[in-house]
Protein backbone atom coordinates (compact mmCIF):
# COMPACT_ATOMS: atom_id res chain seq x y z
CA UNK A 1 0.00 0.00 0.00
CA UNK A 2 1.39 3.34 -1.02
CA UNK A 3 1.64 6.26 1.42
CA UNK A 4 -1.06 8.08 -0.56
CA UNK A 5 -3.44 5.12 -0.30
CA UNK A 6 -2.70 4.79 3.42
CA UNK A 7 -3.42 8.49 3.95
CA UNK A 8 -6.69 8.21 2.01
CA UNK A 9 -7.70 5.14 4.02
CA UNK A 10 -6.83 6.94 7.25
CA UNK A 11 -8.90 9.99 6.16
CA UNK A 12 -11.89 7.79 5.32
CA UNK A 13 -11.61 5.91 8.62
CA UNK A 14 -11.30 9.19 10.52
CA UNK A 15 -14.36 10.62 8.74
CA UNK A 16 -16.36 7.45 9.52
CA UNK A 17 -15.26 7.60 13.16
CA UNK A 18 -16.34 11.24 13.41
CA UNK A 19 -19.71 10.45 11.79
CA UNK A 20 -20.20 7.46 14.11
CA UNK A 21 -19.38 9.62 17.13
CA UNK A 22 -21.85 12.31 16.02
CA UNK A 23 -24.61 9.70 15.53
CA UNK A 24 -23.76 8.11 18.89
CA UNK A 25 -23.77 11.44 20.76
CA UNK A 26 -26.95 12.66 19.06
CA UNK A 27 -28.76 9.40 19.74
CA UNK A 28 -27.79 9.50 23.41
CA UNK A 29 -28.86 13.15 23.74
CA UNK A 30 -32.27 12.46 22.23
CA UNK A 31 -32.79 9.33 24.33
CA UNK A 32 -31.93 11.32 27.48
CA UNK A 33 -34.43 14.02 26.49
CA UNK A 34 -37.13 11.41 25.88
CA UNK A 35 -36.46 9.92 29.31
CA UNK A 36 -36.76 13.37 30.90
CA UNK A 37 -40.10 13.90 29.14
CA UNK A 38 -41.37 10.52 30.37
CA UNK A 39 -40.23 11.29 33.91
CA UNK A 40 -41.81 14.75 33.82
CA UNK A 41 -45.06 13.24 32.52
CA UNK A 42 -45.04 10.60 35.26
CA UNK A 43 -44.69 13.39 37.83
CA UNK A 44 -47.66 15.24 36.33
CA UNK A 45 -49.66 12.03 36.29
CA UNK A 46 -48.99 11.46 40.00
CA UNK A 47 -50.17 14.98 40.87
CA UNK A 48 -53.26 14.63 38.66
CA UNK A 49 -54.10 11.32 40.31
CA UNK A 50 -53.73 12.90 43.76
CA UNK A 51 -56.05 15.71 42.72
CA UNK A 52 -58.61 13.27 41.27
CA UNK A 53 -58.48 11.31 44.53
CA UNK A 54 -59.16 14.44 46.64
CA UNK A 55 -61.99 15.87 44.54
CA UNK A 56 -64.68 13.36 45.63
CA UNK A 57 -63.88 14.17 49.27
CA UNK A 58 -64.36 17.88 48.61
CA UNK A 59 -67.55 17.32 46.63
CA UNK A 60 -69.00 15.18 49.44
CA UNK A 61 -67.98 17.70 52.09
CA UNK A 62 -69.82 20.57 50.39
CA UNK A 63 -72.69 18.76 48.61
CA UNK A 64 -75.28 18.90 51.41
CA UNK A 65 -74.66 22.52 52.38
CA UNK A 66 -74.59 23.78 48.80
CA UNK A 67 -78.02 22.56 47.81
CA UNK A 68 -78.57 25.59 45.57
CA UNK A 69 -75.19 25.26 43.87
CA UNK A 70 -75.51 21.70 42.58
CA UNK A 71 -74.48 22.69 39.06
CA UNK A 72 -71.01 23.66 40.26
CA UNK A 73 -70.63 20.52 42.37
CA UNK A 74 -71.94 18.33 39.55
CA UNK A 75 -69.50 19.89 37.07
CA UNK A 76 -66.54 19.12 39.32
CA UNK A 77 -67.76 15.53 39.73
CA UNK A 78 -68.36 15.18 35.97
CA UNK A 79 -64.88 16.43 35.11
CA UNK A 80 -63.31 14.19 37.71
CA UNK A 81 -64.99 11.17 36.12
CA UNK A 82 -63.88 12.34 32.65
CA UNK A 83 -60.22 11.90 33.60
CA UNK A 84 -58.53 9.07 31.74
CA UNK A 85 -54.81 8.46 32.27
CA UNK A 86 -54.68 6.59 28.96
CA UNK A 87 -56.09 9.52 26.96
CA UNK A 88 -53.73 11.44 24.67
CA UNK A 89 -51.84 14.25 26.38
CA UNK A 90 -53.82 17.06 24.68
CA UNK A 91 -57.09 15.49 25.90
CA UNK A 92 -55.70 15.12 29.41
CA UNK A 93 -54.55 18.74 29.30
CA UNK A 94 -58.01 19.93 28.30
CA UNK A 95 -59.65 17.87 31.05
CA UNK A 96 -57.11 19.12 33.59
CA UNK A 97 -57.64 22.75 32.60
CA UNK A 98 -61.42 22.40 32.72
CA UNK A 99 -61.16 20.71 36.13
CA UNK A 100 -58.95 23.50 37.43
CA UNK A 101 -61.48 26.04 36.24
CA UNK A 102 -64.38 24.15 37.82
CA UNK A 103 -62.50 23.77 41.11
CA UNK A 104 -61.77 27.50 41.18
CA UNK A 105 -65.43 28.19 40.56
CA UNK A 106 -66.33 25.79 43.38
CA UNK A 107 -63.89 27.55 45.72
CA UNK A 108 -65.47 30.89 44.82
CA UNK A 109 -68.89 29.50 45.71
CA UNK A 110 -67.58 27.98 48.97
CA UNK A 111 -66.43 31.46 49.99
CA UNK A 112 -70.09 32.57 50.01
CA UNK A 113 -71.05 29.93 52.59
CA UNK A 114 -69.79 30.81 56.10
CA UNK A 115 -70.82 27.40 57.44
CA UNK A 116 -68.50 25.74 54.89
CA UNK A 117 -65.62 28.10 55.52
CA UNK A 118 -65.79 27.24 59.21
CA UNK A 119 -65.52 23.47 58.65
CA UNK A 120 -61.92 22.40 59.06
CA UNK A 121 -62.27 19.39 56.75
CA UNK A 122 -63.46 21.63 53.91
CA UNK A 123 -60.62 24.08 54.56
CA UNK A 124 -58.09 21.26 54.71
CA UNK A 125 -59.38 19.77 51.46
CA UNK A 126 -59.39 23.17 49.83
CA UNK A 127 -55.79 23.81 50.93
CA UNK A 128 -54.68 20.38 49.69
CA UNK A 129 -56.33 20.83 46.30
CA UNK A 130 -54.86 24.32 45.95
CA UNK A 131 -51.43 22.87 46.81
CA UNK A 132 -51.91 20.15 44.20
CA UNK A 133 -52.96 22.75 41.61
CA UNK A 134 -49.65 24.54 42.23
CA UNK A 135 -47.73 21.27 41.96
CA UNK A 136 -49.49 20.44 38.69
CA UNK A 137 -48.67 23.89 37.30
CA UNK A 138 -44.99 23.52 38.24
CA UNK A 139 -44.72 20.03 36.83
CA UNK A 140 -46.58 21.04 33.70
CA UNK A 141 -44.04 23.81 33.14
CA UNK A 142 -41.15 21.36 33.57
CA UNK A 143 -42.79 18.86 31.22
CA UNK A 144 -43.36 21.50 28.55
CA UNK A 145 -39.76 22.68 28.91
CA UNK A 146 -38.50 19.13 28.32
CA UNK A 147 -40.82 18.70 25.32
CA UNK A 148 -39.56 22.00 23.92
CA UNK A 149 -35.94 20.84 24.26
CA UNK A 150 -36.70 17.48 22.68
CA UNK A 151 -38.75 18.90 19.79
CA UNK A 152 -36.05 21.48 19.14
CA UNK A 153 -33.28 18.88 19.25
CA UNK A 154 -34.92 16.53 16.75
CA UNK A 155 -35.58 19.47 14.42
CA UNK A 156 -31.91 20.44 14.27
CA UNK A 157 -29.06 18.97 12.25
CA UNK A 158 -27.84 16.23 12.66
CA UNK A 159 -30.81 14.84 14.64
CA UNK A 160 -33.13 15.97 11.85
CA UNK A 161 -31.49 13.45 9.52
CA UNK A 162 -31.60 10.71 12.14
CA UNK A 163 -35.24 11.30 13.16
CA UNK A 164 -36.59 9.22 10.29
CA UNK A 165 -34.14 6.41 10.92
CA UNK A 166 -34.92 6.16 14.64
CA UNK A 167 -38.62 7.13 14.43
CA UNK A 168 -38.29 10.29 16.52
CA UNK A 169 -41.43 12.40 16.34
CA UNK A 170 -42.37 15.66 18.02
CA UNK A 171 -44.09 15.24 21.37
CA UNK A 172 -47.23 17.20 22.26
CA UNK A 173 -47.11 19.96 24.84
CA UNK A 174 -49.34 19.75 27.91
CA UNK A 175 -51.45 22.66 26.69
CA UNK A 176 -55.07 23.39 26.01
CA UNK A 177 -56.89 24.78 23.07
CA UNK A 178 -57.60 28.54 23.35
CA UNK A 179 -61.35 27.83 23.62
CA UNK A 180 -60.67 25.59 26.63
CA UNK A 181 -58.89 28.37 28.53
CA UNK A 182 -61.69 30.90 28.22
CA UNK A 183 -62.81 32.24 31.56
CA UNK A 184 -65.98 30.61 32.85
CA UNK A 185 -69.07 32.76 33.08
CA UNK A 186 -69.05 33.95 36.70
CA UNK A 187 -72.75 34.76 36.59
CA UNK A 188 -73.57 31.04 36.53
CA UNK A 189 -72.18 30.65 40.05
CA UNK A 190 -74.29 33.41 41.54
CA UNK A 191 -77.19 31.84 43.37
Amino acid sequence: MSPLEAAALFAVMLALAIIAFIVYATYNDVVALRQRIDKAWANIDVALKQRWDELPNLVEAVRDVMAFEQEVVTEVARLRSAYSPSAPIPAQAATSEATTSAVRQLFAVVERYPQLRSQTNVLDLQDEIERLEGVIADRRELYNDQVYRYNTRISQVPALYLAGVFGWQARPFFATEPAETARPDATLAVG
